[in-house]
Order: C-alpha cells, then sequence, then structure tokens
C-alpha cells in the first residue's frame, strides 16, 4: 500500500512550510506550460511533503493569470497522492470573522476564460463534481485546525478586481460563506488528475458587504495576512504529523475509470501525450 505524498498549494501569505525535512527546489517540467514555481519537496516524519507557493515567491502572479493545470500536472508528476490547499478569503458571513479559518465543502464557479479540464476535443471526459473536496482530507486538516468552521460553500470570482458591494451581497443571498479568486478551477483540475483535495480558507476580511464600513483593500488584507499565515503553518504540520501511517485508497484515486467517454479508436494521441501523468493509468 502505497504511502502518503501530500502536495500542499500554498495561497496568499503562506509561501513556505516549516519542518520539512531534506527539503529542496525542485524544477518540474509540464506540457502544460510553466508553473507558478519550483516545488519545494521533503519529509515531515514519514510524510513525503511537495509544497507549491501558488502566486509564485514574491507573490508575483496574479490570480487570473495561474496556470492551474500546470500546478496540478506538476504535483502529479512527482508522484502526489493528495492535494491541501491554503488560500486567504474574504467572508460573506457575520461568524466568520478575519482570523477564523474555514475548511471548505462547496464551490460556486464565477470564473471566466480561465482553461478548466485537462481533457476536450479528441479526449471527452466528465468527472463528477457534486461533491467537489475529499470528505477524508478535510475531516484530517479540520481535526488539525481546531476551531476552524467545518463545511462552507466558496464562491471563486474572477479578480483581480475585489467584488462589487453588488456581487457581495448578491453571493450572500446565494448562501455563500467565503469568496476567493483561486479555488477555480483548480479543485476541478486536481479532481480530474484523480487527486483528493482539501481547501482550507484563511479569512482576511468582510469583503464589501458589511453596511457602514469601508471597502476591503490590501493593506487591510496584509495586515490580516502574517497572523493567519503562523496560525496556517503550525496547522498544516499538525496536520501531517497526524495522518494514519497507512493510506488507505480513495475512491477519489480512480474517478476517471467512469469519466473518460471517448472510445480508444477516436482518442487524440498528441491530447494523450500530454495526459501521461493526470490521465496515464486510466488510459493506459
Amino acid at each position: 500500500m502505497p504511502g502518503w505524498h501530500v502536495g500542499i498549494i500554498g495561497g496568499s501569505g503562506l509561501y513556505d512550510v516549516e519542518g520539512i525535512e531534506d527539503g529542496r527546489w525542485v524544477d518540474i517540467a509540464s506540457p502544460w506550460g510553466a508553473p507558478s514555481d519550483a516545488i519545494f519537496t521533503g519529509r515531515v516524519g514519514p510524510v513525503a511533503v511537495s509544497f507549491l507557493p501558488r502566486h509564485g515567491r514574491g507573490h508575483r502572479i496574479s490570480p487570473d493569470a495561474l496556470n492551474a493545470r500546470a500546478n496540478i500536472d506538476c504535483l502529479k508528476r512527482l508522484g502526489v497522492t493528495d492535494v491541501l490547499a491554503v488560500s486567504s478569503v474574504g467572508s460573506l458571513v457575520e461568524d466568520r470573522p478575519p482570523g477564523s479559518f474555514t475548511v471548505v465543502d462547496q464551490f460556486i464557479d464565477r470564473t471566466r476564460g480561465r482553461p478548466s479540464s485537462f481533457f476536450g476535443t479528441g479526449l471527452v471526459a466528465h468527472v463528477s463534481m457534486a461533491d467537489p473536496v475529499c470528505p477524508r482530507l478535510s475531516a484530517l486538516i479540520a481535526e488539525a485546525a481546531g476551531d476552524a468552521d467545518r463545511g462552507g460553500t466558496y464562491l471563486a470570482m474572477e479578480g483581480p478586481q475585489f467584488s462589487t458591494r453588488a456581487e457581495s451581497m448578491l453571493y450572500r443571498q446565494w448562501g455563500c460563506h467565503v469568496i476567493g479568486m483561486t479555488a477555480m478551477p483548480e479543485a476541478k483540475l486536481a479532481r480530474e488528475a484523480e487527486l483528493p483535495y482539501a481547501l482550507v480558507g484563511m479569512v482576511t476580511d468582510y469583503d464589501c458587504w458589511r453596511e457602514g464600513e469601508a471597502a476591503v483593500d490590501v493593506a487591510q488584507v496584509i495586515a490580516q495576512l502574517s497572523a493567519n499565515a503562523a496560525k496556517a503553518r503550525a496547522m498544516v504540520v499538525r496536520f501531517l504529523r497526524s495522518l494514519p501511517a497507512a493510506r488507505t485508497p480513495s475512491p477519489i484515486d480512480t474517478c476517471l475509470d467512469s469519466a473518460i467517454i471517448t472510445a480508444g479508436p477516436a482518442r487524440d494521441a498528441a491530447l494523450m501525450a500530454k495526459l501521461d501523468a493526470v490521465a496515464g493509468r486510466a488510459l493506459r
């Protein structure tokens, strides 16, 4: 039974993970283009860890310009078995204040123009996103996070601009709990790559829905980031050290078995070659 190899995608404020042993930066080439950065690989105890700063070191990549396909593909090529994403978010509800964490379990995707699938003409696949996060991984990170809110809907907006007040009020009416710019199509691509995925949202602000308050700005976000990042680093280490000794298989590990619809003779050879890491197991 293979062991754990956890890919950690760090968002705004989380640019490194403490406690990684024998760590080194590794450059991985992807047929989907360049990832956000090299990937820092090592171990925390018996658990293999690969850390990718989502926006690159120095936060140089805008949310709308992230190459999520290359990021997920490179993690898969390194042998990652599960992905933990950590993202800064705004809160759309009163009882999830700045400084609190939310273990997300649903998404509404309002992004546009971002490549959202590894598949396409010549090789069509339809993975289920009804339950977009891995319940096992989410439960483990929720336990490590301690007082995090368990469950919540993440509204993924395009950005890089923040919401209008009308948008913020609309998303509240939809029942959303937090808002961010990076979880989509990341979560969809992780599912297509058969990688169980969990996301912790670190709340930095109340977006702009609260009447009588100034709108969110970068200065406000940065002020909360450092406190959130320290808390997130401790959470990630607790999570890695608490993982069961053996990684039992997840249904997500083989979800492409019931997702690929294009018949063998009709499959595009060039696309199949690009999918060698993401879907090679299912295409053999």
